[in-house]
């Protein structure tokens, strides 16, 4: 049987990537235990519920606009762990297409084996299901670094409004829009004084007629201005944070110069040389570190595109080496370009054994997506795994979660955790409204409460002050985290006992 020719017309191939990257993100999504900053993500968004606006804080030095996705998730589907990872999961399968769109200069097969490698890649699929703000920032400035290449080349309405909003929702997401920014306009200017020394084949020439008006440059710009006041001013109920952008580049500069605990000095070379991403790309990411080693060859006279991005990748790839603020995620924003120039280098090669070995590094990223994502996602070892929570703490939250489900009115428990890092425990608790989080056990008189919970270094001496009518329990809340002793009540413990975790567990819930 014959397919109606409207349905032959449909793009299959983008539609097939598409359903294979949803499927690799969507697959047990809720496997893993919220992320330390998944759990500050998820009280942002519970912290608008309650106040109906977003105050925006300079120290967390992230726009607003995930915080306003996972708010609505969590409006439609409730407080679980598919609501607070959906929006993430949404941006990086959405990306997909915006790669496709690259296919204007790099062809359609390139284009192919570049959203293919993006789809299976471990740290696309790592981090787009993690609700981080790495996802939209990853689309952002893909359709940002697309818009700016078709305003240049084509000239065209489309190039005008992708650049715009590329760059406003950079902006709305993370302050590391400033690299990315920055990087393609010294990017344009390496690009001509280069083709100077060694000229574009063939010459890079732009389209005649400009395809859009002043008009569409003022209505683009207008409807920038109000998205950025509208999120950054909470819906309008926050003036004050206007001035968000601002001060978070000055915590930014801050906190990237120091370091805060984030360096990665291990891969050290010499002063200002560090090779940290490249280890990353030789351990995890084959097809882009492929990608990376092409895109050298643009350096001799090749395509204009092609050469732009390579300059610009190489220079942000430089930026983020230079800074010694470094949290694995940002991989993902570093390195898309490089798909792209790996599926420029299979379709130049033209030869079956070349596409056997582009299968092969595939295969590979697949696998190591695989094992990386679904069996040792708590693992220390594993360079992506940063901070992440371990499942030990469900040991605690999940029976007094269960306990609260058959009984409504024990959201009304009262406790007190003192632990110097509780994330994502104020989320994950988030609906008990009488539990205080503390950075420790002060010398004054202890709360009133029905369960304590304090690092094992510290629990002998509040043992001590709590006397006798309490059972303990522990958890390992994640590394770099003391395990932690649980101080619960004699009744509260006989009542988790009597109401077993499992059916919360199984659902994913918090």
């Amino acid at each position: 049987m014959r397919l109606p020719e409207y349905i032959r017309r449909w793009p299959w191939d983008l539609i097939a990537i598409m359903a294979l990257a949803a499927l690799l993100r969507l697959v047990l999504l809720d496997l893993r235990a919220p992320h330390f900053d998944e759990g500050v993500n998820g009280w942002f968004a519970d912290q608008m519920r309650e106040t109906g606006t977003f105050r925006y804080t300079p120290e967390n030095f992230h726009g607003p606009w995930h915080f306003y996705t996972v708010f609505l998730s969590q409006e439609l589907l409730g407080r679980n762990l598919w609501a607070l990872r959906l929006p993430a999961v949404l941006a990086s399968v959405l990306a997909v297409p915006v790669i496709f769109l690259f296919g204007r200069w790099f062809g359609r097969t390139a284009v192919r084996w570049a959203a293919l490698a993006f789809a299976v890649s471990p740290a696309g699929l790592f981090y787009g299901r993690y609700s981080i703000h790495e996802s939209w920032f990853v689309l952002f400035a893909m359709l940002f670094t697309w818009g700016a290449i078709a305003l240049w080349r084509e000239r065209d309405r489309a190039g005008l409004w992708a650049a715009v909003l590329g760059l406003t929702g950079m902006i709305l997401n993370k302050e590391t829009y400033i690299i990315h920014g920055g990087s393609l306009a010294l990017a344009a200017g390496v690009f001509a004084l280069w083709g100077k020394i060694s000229p574009v084949r063939p010459p890079a020439e732009r389209a005649g007629e400009r395809g859009w008006s002043k008009q569409d440059a003022w209505t683009a710009g207008a409807v920038a201005a109000f998205l950025l006041v509208f999120f950054y001013s909470g819906n309008f109920l926050n003036p004050p944070g206007l001035l968000g952008p601002f001060h978070a580049l000055g915590e930014w500069t801050k906190t990237g110069a120091a370091g805060n605990g984030h360096e990665k000095e291990t891969h050290d070379l010499l002063p200002f040389v560090n090779y940290y991403w490249l280890a990353l790309l030789a351990r995890y990411e084959w097809p882009a570190l492929i990608g990376l080693v092409w895109s050298v060859r643009y350096a001799w006279p090749g395509p204009a595109v092609p050469r732009l991005l390579a300059i610009l990748g190489g220079g942000v790839l430089l930026a983020y080496s230079l800074v010694p603020y470094k949290t694995p995620w940002c991989i993902a924003a570093i390195m898309w370009p490089w798909f792209l120039f790996f599926g420029a280098a299979v379709t130049a090669a033209g030869r079956r054994w070349t596409n056997i070995v582009a299968a092969l590094a595939l295969t590979v990223s697949l696998a190591q997506a695989i094992r990386l994502n679904f069996f040792r996602f708590e693992t220390d070892h594993e360079p992506y795994v940063y901070v992440q929570t371990f499942r030990s703490a469900a040991t605690f939250t999940d029976p007094l979660l269960a306990l609260a489900d058959a009984d409504p009115r024990r959201y009304q428990t009262k406790g007190a955790i003192y632990l110097e890092s509780y994330y994502p425990l104020p989320w994950i608790l988030g609906a008990f409204p009488n539990i205080g989080y503390h950075r420790g056990a002060g010398p004054g008189p202890l709360p009133e409460v029905e369960f304590h919970v304090i690092e094992g270094e510290k629990a002998d001496a509040l043992r001590m002050r709590l006397g006798e009518g309490y059972e303990e329990m522990r958890f390992r809340l994640r590394s770099g985290v003391d395990d932690c002793v649980v101080f619960l009540t004699t009744d509260l413990a006989e009542a988790m006992r009597a109401w077993p975790a499992g059916r919360r567990a199984r659902r994913g819930e918090p």
